[in-house]
């Protein structure tokens, strides 16, 4: 009996399709694979690592031995609301000259800067459980310690930054942020410095301008806005639920923002985080600002802003050889599901 073979032909438009995404400032390239995913649901981990245990340092920071106060918020009944430390186990040695220490052909200098801690009272509510308020309270610090050291003569960068979660390398429960300054422009600054001039060389346009103008006419990827700041989730998005908040005033420079908008920066970042918060089960997340250097150089085409990378996934084989990320969630769907969660 002779055999009928059917040839059965794959219909393409019924399966999903990922996408090579190019962040349009530093031209790196993203994969979008949706078919690795199904719903903003899957993207909600049941039990968090938890974090370390034991006494908390930051309860009575001088009880632990920590070093004086370099800044301290105290509130109307005489507690503090939010201080700031020396860290006790710093990654760049205070105050010292920066002196080369080459090795034959290998360049080297010595790990001049600063390092601090800016600590929020409450030690269990993150900053997207605080209050908008307490939130621009801690912008408010973050601006006064860069203005007191950024004219340093080891200083030509400060990286601040935010770390929630074990996963996301927060050793201590207690919420806290922490401020670097160094003597040197990280390469991923460098990378947005250059992309933001290269764009404005081709187009004549500032590429952050261009980015805002877009998604406030799109609105496919905007997760939350007021009256001076965006918060979406970058079309060419690093990480599943990725989230940026942009200024609407051009500002290379975030030492230099008012009154008012670091008020409305905090309204942007509290209800980003805490959208992040609800809708995915408290994940473990770093957030940072990205500014201009402090090395006395001007750079009218950037602008400061804040990205926020929730831990969704782990970085494996393709990632770490290629440096082209993953993520399983387009940045539309993932915008929707966190205005979905937005509290009022």
């Amino acid at each position: 009996m002779s055999e009928t073979r059917v040839e059965k032909k794959h219909d393409a438009s019924s399966a999903y399709e990922s996408e090579l995404r190019q962040d349009i400032v530093t031209g790196d390239w993203v994969v979008i694979a949706t078919g690795r995913a199904r719903r903003p649901d899957d993207f909600v981990k049941p039990d968090r690592i938890p974090s370390i245990e034991g006494a908390d340092p930051f309860e009575n920071p001088e009880a632990s031995g920590q070093e004086k106060d370099v800044l301290v918020y105290q509130r109307s009944d005489g507690d503090w609301s939010l201080r700031v430390i020396p860290n006790k186990y710093p990654a760049f040695s205070r105050g010292r000259a920066v002196k080369e220490i080459s090795e034959g052909p290998y360049f080297a200098m010595n790990g001049s800067g600063y390092h601090e801690v800016i600590i929020t009272r409450d030690p269990h509510r993150s900053l997207g459980l605080l209050e908008t308020w307490q939130v621009a309270e801690a912008l408010d610090a973050y601006q006064d310690r860069y203005i007191a050291l950024m004219n340093r003569k080891s200083v030509n960068y400060i990286q601040i930054f935010h770390n929630h979660g074990k996963e996301a390398g927060a050793s201590i429960a207690h919420p806290h942020s922490q401020l670097m300054a160094i003597p040197v422009i990280s390469p991923y600054i460098r990378l947005e410095l250059d992309g933001a001039e290269r764009y404005y060389r081709s187009t004549r346009r500032k590429v952050f301008g261009v980015i805002v103008e877009h998604e406030r006419e799109t609105k496919k990827r905007i997760v939350f806005e007021n009256e001076h700041f965006i918060a979406f989730c970058p079309f060419a998005s690093r990480a599943a639920f990725e989230v940026w908040i942009v200024g609407k005033r051009p500002n290379p420079y975030f030492e230099r923002i008012t009154d008012e908008e670091k008020f409305a920066a905090a309204e942007a970042l509290r209800k980003s985080l805490r959208a992040i918060h609800d809708g995915l089960n408290d994940p473990p997340f770093n957030f940072y600002i990205h500014t201009a250097p402090c090395d006395g150089k001007d750079y009218p085409h950037y602008q400061w802003h804040i990205e926020i990378l929730p831990h969704t996934a782990t970085w494996a084989g393709f990632e770490l050889s290629t440096g082209i990320e993953i993520s399983t969630i387009k940045p539309e769907a993932a915008a929707e599901y966190l205005r979905s969660k937005l509290d009022d």
